[in-house]
């Protein structure tokens, strides 16, 4: 007899957030709402920053990505728990769970390193502002976008693997709206604490390396700021790291909360239901509201967007 009482599993069972059909109701119906004003706004700043020339910035280049990577990994997760809120059992094969969660881990890296980024670039922009045209040029500019994506390929990949090589046995429920790390890892055969703490080991290396990068440079930011003798150059420097810093912040608190908070306590597993829907549904829509308040540059671009376009609808209706 097998010491594990194996099961290869080919579908597993959701748990989702609740079993009240009144409460799927109208979490689909919010959700949904949220979801698309999360995808067209995310377009939306993408196409903004397309056309608005004098958005063409390595700081819109940055925010430019960090929409795709919101408008990818929100889709990675809301469109499967949209439907799993109008279904009866909330099934996922093996195959789409394994998918489902790599491209959530490949993504989310992606953001993280993508933040790390755009912090360096207003150290540049702040502390080194005679030579930033030079050192943040376009090349450099692809380079710190192309490490984070082949980075967060490479981390999807080891978190898959270490997962999903291991038959999963047990349970084939996951107490959870999507197939996520931490749940996973309760169905892994054998359930070792060297592939958890391999997991870990390797999440929290990334995040605090990219944390690592984000505070020191805030710190030489900081010191900068404090040596402005001006008030209104403090001002405007601080402005333009407001909008990063409130970024930041939001990503970095939602995913310590979910992934590196102590194991004991409450309703843990509600807990970090509550945080992941923060994370994975909210947070690509704040994000682009967040860098769109009390921003003049984006605020300048929607009025003459919407102005291009009134004045190709006259145009239109006057030929016609």
């Amino acid at each position: 007899m097998d010491i594990w009482n194996q099961t290869t599993f080919v579908e597993f069972i959701l748990a989702g957030l609740t079993n009240d059909h009144v409460l799927q109701l109208l979490f689909f119906v919010v959700f949904l709402v949220i979801y698309m004003f999360s995808f067209l706004s995310n377009f939306g700043m993408i196409l903004l920053i397309t056309t608005a020339r004098h958005l063409h910035t390595p700081m819109y280049f940055f925010l430019g990505h960090l929409s795709f990577v919101d408008m990818c990994y929100s889709s990675t997760i809301t469109p499967k728990m949209l439907s799993d809120f109008l279904a009866e059992i909330k099934f996922i094969s093996l195959w789409a769970c394994s998918i489902q969660m790599s491209l959530f881990v490949m993504f989310a890296t992606s953001e993280c390193l993508l933040v790390t980024g755009m912090a360096y670039d207003r150290y540049v922009a702040i502390c080194r502002p005679l030579s930033y045209h030079n050192v943040m040029d376009r090349s450099m500019c692809w380079r710190l976008v192309t490490a984070a994506y082949c980075s967060s390929c490479l981390a999807s990949i080891v978190h898959t693997v270490t997962i999903f090589s291991f038959p999963l046995c047990g349970s084939n429920k996951i107490n959870h709206f999507y197939c996520d790390i931490p749940p996973l890892l309760k169905l892994v055969c054998p359930n070792t604490s060297f592939r958890k703490s391999l997991v870990f080991f390797l999440s929290l290396s990334m995040g605090i390396f990219s944390l690592l990068i984000i505070l020191t440079s805030y710190a030489f930011i900081m010191s900068t700021i404090l040596g402005i003798k001006s008030a209104e150059g403090r001002s405007k420097a601080i402005s333009t790291c407001g909008s990063h810093l409130t970024v930041v912040s939001l990503f970095y608190f939602t995913v310590f909360c979910i992934y590196f908070r102590p194991s004991v306590g409450l309703d843990l597993e509600t807990i970090d239901k509550f945080f992941s829907i923060f994370y994975t549904v909210a947070s690509p829509l704040l994000n682009p509201i967040i860098y769109s308040f009390k921003n003049s540059e984006v605020k300048r671009a929607l009025v003459n967007f919407f102005t291009i376009g009134k004045n190709m609808k006259f145009i239109v209706e006057s030929l016609f």
